[in-house]
């Protein structure tokens, strides 16, 4: 059994999806690890991970359109937490409705996703942010 640990720092433009897909996969192809599990663990309180179609960008403006409804920004009459701005608050319930932990198997040295899944860091901020994953894999070398 053979384990790797890595910490991926991703630029986000600010809320929505950012793919990772491919630096996820290559990071797992240079691990040497044919069959295991990957987890991908989102260090931050305000941004989550989506495994999520890649095909039609209706899909991920849908899918903003959706949380926009559901968690409105708003102030100090929407949100007791708003110390970083009225974006603070819906930040933390998105994150919360959606996963800041994935695991993704792997096989023949990569991830196993479907033909038009994609891997997302989804930023629930309104600013651009750095933000930190921790990739961690585990399998048998391959």
């Amino acid at each position: 059994m053979k384990q790797a640990l890595h910490r991926l720092e991703v630029a986000t433009r600010g809320r929505g999806l950012t793919d990772i897909t491919r630096a996820v996969r290559d990071w797992v192809a240079g691990q040497g690890i044919g069959t295991g599990l990957l987890t991908i663990w989102c260090r931050h309180t305000s941004a989550s991970l989506l495994v999520q179609e890649n095909a039609s960008p209706d899909v991920r403006t849908d899918l903003e359109a959706f949380l926009r409804r559901l968690v409105p920004d708003g102030g100090e009459a929407t949100y007791r937490h708003d110390e970083e701005g009225p974006d603070d608050m819906p930040a933390h319930i998105r994150a919360a409705l959606t996963a800041v932990q994935i695991s993704v198997p792997v096989e023949h040295g990569r991830p196993v996703l479907g033909t038009w899944q994609a891997i997302y860091l989804y930023e629930h901020r309104t600013s651009p942010h750095r933000r930190e994953l921790v990739l961690h894999l585990i399998g048998e070398p391959g």
